[in-house]
């Protein structure tokens, strides 16, 4: 893949037995967590600070939030463009069997990177093992989506088989109008039992809950998992661009992987920079810090505290085709 220049008093013995019984009787993605961390109120987090954001793509203020916990706070609201701002968009596919990577964006499968460029698309048959597909004429031009009514069309979860064997290309051009609004809480409220997002991407088994896992820097939505099997299912392919990000016509353009391309905050200590914030206002950072390790203590929604950043979130591996797996602040719900 091509990348950018990449508490406690003493307490008895009774008390500790009730815990261990209260823990053990829960989820096992929740005790993992709470084990770790037995009181919220032990752990520090930091303020979301509006001199991070680029602002030449988007707009901030300040107003009343609640709280998915009843709290009632202040939120800053983002609006943006839905077009960053620090980076350009595309390309997406290739236009022809010949054609190097860099005309071409990236494809997520079973947790790798893989560049779209001729030659994928002409072995997609042998990658996925199946004859049907074949994406590109006699001539080795690809077949791709070219109006706005085909980017619609071909997005549809039930979309026809005209579309067999294309890929699918929405353009800048079709979003001009499209504008997001994101409400963060500022002061992250943490809460005792965190929200887990669901497999499929989606909002989880609670009402309200959000699918956008947090903002970029520049605006920009990290976004649910792409669903790329239903994506393959119709035998389309929706690739997205080196900075892990495509465009649809309701969303504009969001990412499904951070490949380390937006706006970033570097950190004093080497530690792996900040990229965005989460929905629960906390603090997303790379997955790699300076010298390319990865931290090895994060639970399940991938966060940890140090004593600089109180609690935050490192993203997954671009290839996942996820952010974090959940919110440990409470989200806004008004």
């Amino acid at each position: 893949m091509k990348s950018k220049d990449k508490i406690f008093k003493k307490i008895s013995v009774f008390i500790l037995f009730i815990s261990y019984f209260i823990l053990a009787s829960c989820s096992s993605d929740e005790t993992s967590i709470e084990e770790e961390d037995s009181s919220n109120t032990e752990i520090e987090v930091l303020d979301v600070e509006e001199s991070n954001f680029t602002t030449s793509s988007l707009t901030i203020s300040v107003t009343p939030c609640t709280l998915s916990d009843g709290t009632v706070t202040d939120c800053y609201q983002i609006v943006t463009s839905s077009v960053p701002s620090d980076h350009e968009m595309g390309p997406w596919c290739p236009s022809n069997i010949a054609d190097s990577a860099e005309e071409g964006g990236i494809w997520l499968e079973d947790g790798e990177v893989y560049d779209v460029d001729g030659e994928f698309i002409a072995n997609m048959a042998t990658f996925y093992n199946d004859s049907n597909w074949l994406m590109y004429d006699s001539n080795g031009d690809v077949y791709i989506t070219t109006t706005l009514d085909d980017c619609i069309n071909a997005a549809n979860p039930n979309v026809g088989d005209e579309y067999n064997n294309f890929c699918v290309e929405c353009l800048p051009a079709y979003i001009t109008e499209v504008t997001q609004t994101w409400l963060i809480p500022i002061t992250p409220v943490l809460q005792d039992t965190p929200v887990y997002f669901n497999t499929a991407g989606g909002g989880g088994s609670e009402i309200n809950i959000p699918s956008t896992r947090g903002v970029a820097l520049n605006g920009i939505e990290f976004s649910a998992p792409a669903p790329t099997d239903n994506i393959l299912s119709a035998y389309t392919l929706a690739p997205f661009d080196d900075a892990g990000g495509h465009i649809n016509v309701h969303q504009g353009y969001h990412y499904h992987a951070a490949t380390g391309f937006s706006t970033k905050i570097e950190q004093t200590d080497e530690h792996s920079a900040l990229i965005g914030y989460a929905l629960d206002g906390i603090g997303i950072y790379e997955l790699e810090d300076e010298q390319g390790n990865t931290e090895t203590d994060l639970d399940e929604l991938r966060g940890h505290t140090d004593s600089i950043r109180g609690y935050h979130y490192h993203v997954d591996e671009a290839g996942k085709n996820n952010f974090i797996n959940g919110l440990k602040g409470a989200y806004v719900v008004e």
